[in-house]
């Protein structure tokens, strides 16, 4: 089942297919698609109104729902029901899922959370912690120390130490991501490093910039599976436009944080 791949620290990361077979909108209408193919690699945006039900999409792959969850879908691990251990033991589970609610573990320190999540997992720690640490640093312009209390970091430095931890320390070969924008975090950067790893990505996301870097977008709607988009670069000078945009709200964004008074002509597009 599934194949090695190189990743960050080029340890072989096992990739696996995963498959969403469909289930039913809330009024019990069957969705609209055969079967979800999600590949080693892939980017997904997962975009739609708020309560349309793109976080219980994530969760159902989260669980590996076998048909016993509301929206009545079956998830596939490279065609065939997942293995138990990847349900029962949270040491095999390929999947990291993070979510909007990230407070956990208060009173230890980033150097104490990566070293119990290490015994956790019967890993030697090796440089896994300063590599974990260092990653981190690349999403955040906010620096991560090890000896910085979970409980002190900004949403954004809290994202990006889970997300680089998946990296790492999970090894997770499938993440969930949910909503990363609200976590003042480079989107870019970890759209790329994951990418970059063979991991394969689902972004919750509002996110224009988020949607437009991905792969394909699933289009939600009444808790169902309305749309799969695959633009095939279609969107690439929209997606320029959108960087450029999202640049210079960033420059502005460190300039305010900075303490500087903008004038009118700097703060024109």
């Amino acid at each position: 089942m599934g194949k090695s791949l190189s990743s960050p620290g080029q340890r072989n990361l096992i990739m696996y297919t995963i498959t969403i077979l469909p289930g039913h909108d809330r009024n019990g209408d069957p969705e609209p698609f055969e079967a979800l193919h999600l590949r080693p690699g892939d980017t997904i945006a997962i975009v739609g109104p708020t309560g349309s039900g793109k976080s219980a999409f994530i969760n159902d792959i989260e669980v590996f729902a076998q048909g016993d969850t509301v929206t009545g879908r079956q998830i596939l691990v490279d065609g065939a029901p997942p293995p138990e251990r990847f349900v029962r033991d949270p040491s095999c589970k390929p999947v990291a899922l993070i979510t909007q609610t990230t407070k956990c573990l208060a009173d230890l320190t980033v150097q104490e959370f990566l070293s119990m999540h290490l015994r956790a997992r019967k890993i030697e720690e090796g440089d896994r912690i300063a590599e974990t640490i260092n990653l981190a640093n690349q999403f955040t312009g906010e620096p991560i120390r090890s000896g910085t209390r979970i409980s002190s970091l900004s949403g954004g430095q809290t994202r990006s130490l889970l997300i680089a931890d998946a990296v790492v320390i999970s090894h997770a070969p499938i993440i969930l991501l949910d909503e990363i924008e609200n976590a003042g975090i480079f989107r870019d950067r970890v759209i790329t490093c994951l990418k970059e790893s063979g991991t394969t990505v689902i972004f919750v996301t509002h996110d224009p910039l988020v949607s437009l870097l991905s792969d394909r977008r699933i289009v939600m709607g009444n808790g169902s599976v309305r749309a799969v988009l695959e633009p095939d670069g279609a969107e690439a000078s929209i997606l320029r436009q959108v960087t450029e945009m999202d640049n210079y709200l960033s420059s502005l964004r460190e300039r305010l944080r900075s303490g500087e008074i903008l004038s009118e002509q700097v703060a024109a597009i």
